[in-house]
């Protein structure tokens, strides 16, 4: 019992004393650490102050860099104005120099003047003396004429007067009459030997046009391979070139249908083309089809080439060339549109070199006459105003400008090339054979708009001429006024346009005329 009394006395003894070491060393840790953050506090403290130190010290770097830039621009800025205020100091005091002179030169002059102006007035008052002493001697020898002659003076002026009057108007009228006779005789004749002459010198082959094309093939086999499983290839054709492909019952033939010639021809050589190599499928077709259109492209560009330096034409603008290669594949009433220009061309050329005129100037208005019937994209205009736009577009001269949009009578001719052209391309175009016209469709246009006109009251006679392409109207002065003539041919006009079809434009002009008629008994 003992030992065991004092084993417990033992434990608890050496519990106790545990206890008050772990006491002291918990106490001696929360010291060390206490210490270790009053050292750590310390040091932020002191990074923080010396940091704010470093920021104050850049910051009024900065403040004083600012301050300096500043104070510089202010400087240059009171520069910049006492420069300013110096030059205009300067100006203002050459302008004080400047007036100063023109002041002492304004008083110089004004000295002159009145100096010149006494002497003047003195020199008129004695010119005003000498004047009176003529007039008071032409009095008198008037005097003494009249006591002559037994006629007053305004009686001999008046008798003089309507004698010279008499004679001269008698010389003039005989003179007049003369010469009007003589170029009656002559001008007519003179006119006819000209155009004559330029027609028997100009020899053109002529050859009508149509609407389609026959594309010979060697057998009949092809068209099969033309025509594709179930028509593909020929849509794809068709579609490619917007030409109508006719595969029918005739031999060895395909007809290649379409208004324009260059789809036709491009369609032509496009079908060669698939034919000798033997592959047509569609995707062939357009590469084919491609290929031949940039042919033609450049064909175009070099016909137009060839036939400027044919005709001897200088200094045409690449584009005009171009258009005038694209006449080649166009057509009006059958009539190939660049065989057509050159013929007017060369007409234009022999006619102004008969004139006297400038050829080279007629020779090129000839050619560009009808550049307006080939455009790239439609237009609402005449042919002959879109081609004089194109023409100035280009750079073309006034002359050829005016030529080109008033060979139509669309414009006011300003130049003898204007009426020389529209003769030349009436010569070229009327000539029998040139131009295809079916003649019964020709003659019931011509009738209709006769009877469009006559459908409109006061209407007393009306024509139809220069191809369809004018309508005279001419009125009863009783029934319709002048203001009414203005709106009569604006109501004809728009009733042609309602219920007409025609080619270009047709012009209406209203006559009206005024008639007093009396009898002498």
């Amino acid at each position: 019992m003992n030992d065991i009394l004092i084993i417990i006395i033992s434990v608890i003894v050496g519990t106790g004393i545990g206890f008050l070491i772990a006491k002291q060393l918990e106490k001696k840790n929360v010291s060390n650490l206490i210490k270790n953050a009053r050292k750590e506090a310390a040091s932020i403290l002191k990074d923080a102050n010396f940091e704010a130190e470093s920021v104050k010290k850049d910051k009024m770097l900065q403040a004083k860099e600012k301050f300096i830039e500043l104070k510089a621009e202010h400087e240059q800025v009171i520069l910049n104005r006492e420069k300013k205020i110096q030059e205009v100091e300067k100006r203002t005091r050459d302008k004080e120099s400047l007036v100063s002179n023109e002041l002492s030169r304004a008083k110089k002059v004004n000295d002159d003047f009145e100096a010149k102006t006494s002497e003047y007035n003195n020199k008129i008052e004695v010119l005003d003396r000498k004047q009176q002493e003529v007039e008071k001697m032409h009095k008198s020898q008037l005097e003494q004429l009249e006591v002559i002659s037994g006629l007053s003076t305004e009686d001999a002026k008046n008798q003089l007067i309507e004698g010279l009057k008499a004679e001269a108007k008698s010389n003039a009228m005989a003179y007049i009459q003369d010469t009007v006779e003589e170029a009656k005789l002559t001008a007519q004749q003179e006119a006819k030997k000209i155009i004559i002459n330029t027609i028997q010198r100009v020899g053109t082959e002529e050859a009508v046009e149509n609407c389609v094309s026959v594309f010979n093939i060697e057998s009949d086999d092809v068209k099969g391979r033309i025509i594709g499983r179930e028509g593909r290839n020929i849509r794809a054709i068709e579609a490619a070139t917007g030409v109508e492909i006719i595969v029918d019952d005739t031999p060895e033939a395909i007809i290649l249908s379409c208004f324009d010639p260059v789809r036709r021809e491009i369609a032509r050589l496009s079908l060669h083309k698939l034919v000798t190599d033997g592959r047509i499928h569609p995707a062939r077709i357009e590469e084919v089809v491609a290929k031949t259109t940039k042919q033609i492209d450049e064909e175009i560009a070099e016909v137009g080439k060839r036939t400027v330096i044919d005709l001897g034409i200088h200094g045409l603008h690449p584009e005009l060339i171009k258009v005038v290669g694209r006449m080649k594949y166009r057509s009006s009433y059958g009539q190939n549109l660049l065989q057509h220009s050159r013929e007017v061309s060369k007409l234009c050329g022999i006619m102004a070199a008969e004139l006297g005129l400038n050829v080279k100037l007629a020779k090129r208005a000839g050619l560009l006459h009808d550049i307006g019937k080939v455009p790239d994209t439609e237009s609402d205009l005449p042919h002959a105003l879109l081609g004089m736009q194109w023409a100035e577009k280009y750079g073309e001269k006034e002359e050829v400008c005016n030529a080109i949009g008033a060979h139509h009578d669309e414009i006011e001719m300003k130049s003898l090339l204007s009426p020389i052209v529209q003769v030349c391309d009436a010569i070229s175009g009327a000539r029998p054979g040139a131009r295809r016209q079916v003649l019964d469709s020709y003659i019931q246009r011509l009738k209709d708009l006769e009877e469009i006109a006559f459908g409109f009251n006061g209407v007393k006679n009306a024509y139809a001429i220069q191809a369809g392409r004018e309508l005279r109207v001419i009125v009863e002065s009783e029934k319709v006024s002048d203001e009414h003539a203005a709106s009569l041919s604006f109501d004809i006009s728009q009733k042609i346009q309602t219920e007409m079809t025609y080619p270009g434009q047709v012009k209406i002009t209203v006559i009206r005329e005024t008639r007093a008629v009396n009898i002498a008994k």
